[in-house]
């Protein structure tokens, strides 16, 4: 259900109402015995009309008439000491057991302050995230490598237009928008300009080169990696802004023709393309002891070399000796 901050969903696990009603009558419980036990301990202080003595049950009646706030006034206090403890112990008890009654009302006109409350934090606090806009499978699919790659939950937000997907996002532990990502207003809610990267995995071309465009002028330096379906457009999502491109039609389409001559080399990536067990494709630094070393000489299989904005395939002459500032992209098994 959307409340009005800026259709901002943020994950959280939320009790049944069976639940919460079964806690609140527990309490209520707790302190109607504490008060029953209070007033029959001091039951020489208290006499009913006839003037006797306090049993246990006209403890329990005391009890509930008081914190009902009915007081019929048939049963009364006589002792100053009786006195005190009524004013000091059963008052707060009378007020607090109230609170319980009337908690399901409470509830629901502080859920949304609350909520309000959740989402100013959560704003203030956000940053080095990925936005990921479009939660359809391609979505679901970078969720999942960016989860195996060790982003956490709480760094992925998710935008779409339809709320069963964002429903769907938060009950996985992610943050969700609705609405459209191609409009500055919704990316705005994303503190996109905070982001450490965007995935723009919507379910056509068009929309995917507004959304980059869009995201763009927010952000000018985030990363930005985008799907198409058609080779054609790819151009286009680059000129828009996009820093990597991702052809879902022409992929799928060498994969399957590989896969009618070559099956082990689709097998094979697969295997790369599957994070946390085989092979797996991995992006990093050269470490101190690596630098001044070959690029056949490290264990993992280097397959570019990126040095001052240029990336070098593993068979580059130009490579030389690993320098402190390269980036590597390495194939490594999987421990």
């Amino acid at each position: 259900m959307l409340t009005d901050h800026g259709g901002v969903q943020l994950a959280h696990t939320e009790q049944s109402p069976f639940r919460q009603v079964g806690k609140r009558v527990v309490i209520a419980t707790v302190v109607l015995v504490a008060t029953v036990l209070i007033v029959y301990f001091d039951r020489e202080g208290y006499r009913d009309n006839n003037g006797d003595e306090l049993s246990l049950l006209d403890a329990t009646y005391y009890a509930t008439v008081s914190l009902s706030t009915t007081g019929y006034g048939d049963i009364t206090p006589i002792t100053p000491g009786a006195r005190l403890v009524n004013i000091l112990i059963i008052t707060p008890l009378r007020v607090l057991f109230l609170l319980i009654l009337i908690g399901t009302t409470l509830e629901a006109l502080t859920a949304r302050s609350r909520e309000e409350f959740r989402v100013r934090r959560w704003r203030s606090s956000v940053r080095q995230h990925v936005v990921v806009c479009g939660y359809g499978t391609k979505g679901r699919s970078a969720i999942r490598a960016l989860l195996a790659n060790g982003t956490e939950k709480e760094l992925i937000v998710v935008v779409d237009p339809s709320p069963t997907a964002i429903d769907e996002a938060n009950s996985l532990g992610f943050t969700g928008i609705v609405g459209d990502a191609g409009r500055a207003d919704v990316l705005r809610r994303t503190s996109i300009e905070k982001a450490r990267a965007v995935v723009v995995a919507a379910n056509r071309d068009d929309t995917a080169v507004l959304i980059t465009l869009t995201v763009r002028q927010l952000n000018p330096t985030v990363p930005i990696t985008a799907s198409v379906r058609e080779e054609e457009n790819a151009s286009l999502l680059r000129q828009s802004g996009a820093d990597s491109v991702i052809t879902s039609s022409s992929t799928s389409g060498r994969l399957l023709g590989l896969a009618t001559d070559s099956p082990r080399v689709v097998a094979v990536v697969e295997d790369l393309l599957t994070s946390g067990h085989g092979l797996d494709l991995a992006q990093r630094t050269v470490t101190s002891a690596e630098v001044g070393m070959g690029a056949r000489q490290l264990r993992d299989v280097v397959l570019s070399v990126t040095r001052g904005g240029r990336t070098l395939r593993f068979d580059d002459p130009k490579i030389g000796t690993l320098q402190s500032e390269d980036v590597l992209v390495v194939v490594r098994s999987h421990a």
